[in-house]
């Protein structure tokens, strides 16, 4: 009895998916084919469109994008400010579709930070910087920080580590806005979160203070571990990480991944830069739209496979 060679190469196929590892098992935040759409006065719009992105545990990494991009609709769905209508979503274990009201409640509290770009929504008013950093261990029921005395030790050491234990005993409206952005992230650092999320945190400051604030989210990042996902329209805060995701109509479109090598003519340590496009689950990408305004590209392209690679051509249908 002789066996169907395509029936053995379907099963062996069928084998190996179901021992091929999930996507994205190994990352710390996992978005597959993620779907966000709002509904108003029977209106549907798509914020997010199939969104996949993969963010390993220790990066700090960017999020660029237009308005309108979907990047903060993103933010909010990782923050568990809001939840997908579909795909898959999961932060350090957590399934973000699946999670309870007080399941989301703990996850705020205890799995993420999050620092927005209005200094006066991170801070309560009231409350001086050392309090505000405690008042999220005293909420999140941390053991660890369960006296009085831990909770204001660890706020004096999130105080130092970001340069403002000057602020300690001062409210919100005594200190500057680069002062209350480096509290803020004290206070998003208060519970020892997986995953600092930053929606535009220098959107308000100037250059100066800017360069101030991320030097603070470099040092949360490289002293304690944490990994940072910073939304910005800024291109010298975007500059500044090694590696930098662009949204384009609810999808990651380009990536720039930066690394560090020494010229060989000059000695000198320089920063490479490399723009990649995105090829999703389903084998569609997105090209950078100066490349395809360059060459005249609009509504489809011809494909040639090399030994090595895929060139891709402007249409030349008309001239055939």
């Amino acid at each position: 009895m002789t066996t169907d060679p395509t029936l053995t190469d379907l099963a062996q196929k069928a084998s190996s998916a179901r021992h091929t590892p999930a996507y994205g098992h190994d990352a710390l935040i996992t978005c597959d084919r993620l779907v966000r759409i709002f509904s108003a006065d029977g209106i549907e719009v798509q914020a997010l469109q199939g969104l996949d992105l993969l963010v390993r545990e220790g990066e700090l990494m960017a999020l660029v994008g237009a308005s309108g991009s979907g990047k903060s609709t993103l933010m909010n769905i990782l923050a568990g400010l809001d939840t997908p209508t579909a795909g898959a979503a999961r932060v350090a274990g957590h399934d973000l579709l699946t999670m309870t009201a007080k399941d989301r409640l703990t996850y705020r509290r205890t799995v993420v930070g999050f620092v927005w770009q209005q200094t006066s929504r991170n801070l309560l008013p009231y409350l001086t910087a050392a309090q505000n950093v405690a008042l999220p261990l005293q909420l999140g029921g941390d053991r660890a920080h369960g006296t009085r005395r831990a909770r204001a030790e660890r706020a004096t050491e999130l105080l130092e580590l970001l340069e403002v234990a000057d602020c300690r005993d001062r409210r919100p409206h005594e200190m500057s806005g680069g002062q209350q952005q480096r509290v803020a992230i004290a206070v998003a650092l208060a519970n020892d979160p997986s995953v600092l999320l930053a929606d535009e945190p220098t959107g308000e400051l100037d250059s100066h203070t800017a360069d101030q604030i991320f030097a603070a989210f470099r040092t949360a990042n490289e002293r304690l571990g944490t990994t940072i996902v910073i939304v910005t329209h800024d291109q010298a805060v975007a500059g500044e990480v090694r590696r930098t995701v662009a949204i384009r109509d609810g999808r990651t479109s380009t990536e720039v991944l930066r690394r560090s090598e020494v010229d060989e003519t000059t000695g000198h340590e320089r920063v490479v830069a490399r723009e990649y496009a995105m090829l999703d689950r389903a084998g569609r990408l997105q090209l950078p739209a100066d490349y395809t305004r360059a060459l005249g590209m609009r509504d489809r392209v011809a494909l040639e496979l090399e030994q090595d690679h895929i060139a891709v051509w402007p249409d030349d249908s008309e001239e055939m």
